[in-house]
């Protein structure tokens, strides 16, 4: 276990101590998608019957990268300098592309913070458009890069 940083020599698990760590800018951008029926991606680009299912969707994803260490365990609870979280419409899916960028200074990454951005973002289209559409999925949540840190950059290979 001694590659897996969230726990000690003895298996226990703990917040990695980041006390020494350098403070520098991070990055981090995630991505999913939540896949529906074509009408109901219509219905949503027409103005779903319970109000603006993007905008409400993408304040629900800002408001959670904030909340992460809230939410994930053992996650360091960061100031957030930027949370980017955008949401378009992907007519070949059917259904909506989620992204979202976050940054700091600090000495800890925001890689955790992005992922949960995007997927409460899907959590909350899912939610809105349940009524009209169970079979909805919520698909590929995941990293894309990080930036920042003695780990440097890392991009997902496409």
């Amino acid at each position: 276990m001694s590659d897996l940083t969230h726990f000690d020599e003895a298996g226990r698990p703990h917040m990695v101590d980041v006390s020494a760590k350098p403070v520098t800018l991070r990055q981090a951008c995630a991505r999913g998608r939540v896949r529906m029926e074509r009408a109901t991606l219509d219905h949503v680009l027409g103005g779903a019957a319970k109000g603006d299912v993007i905008g409400i969707a993408t304040l629900a994803g800002i408001m959670a990268a904030k909340r992460t260490g809230e939410l994930i365990p053992l996650c360091h609870p960061l100031g957030l300098d930027a949370v980017e979280v955008s949401i378009a419409p992907d007519h070949d899916l059917p259904g909506l592309a989620v992204s979202a960028t976050t940054r700091t200074r600090g000495p800890t990454g925001v890689e955790m913070e992005a992922m949960t951005a995007v997927s409460v973002a899907c959590l909350t289209i899912y939610d809105m458009l349940k009524a009209i559409d169970r079979a909805m999925t919520i698909e590929a949540v995941e990293l894309l890069s990080k930036s920042g840190g003695s780990s440097g950059e890392w991009r997902r290979a496409e």
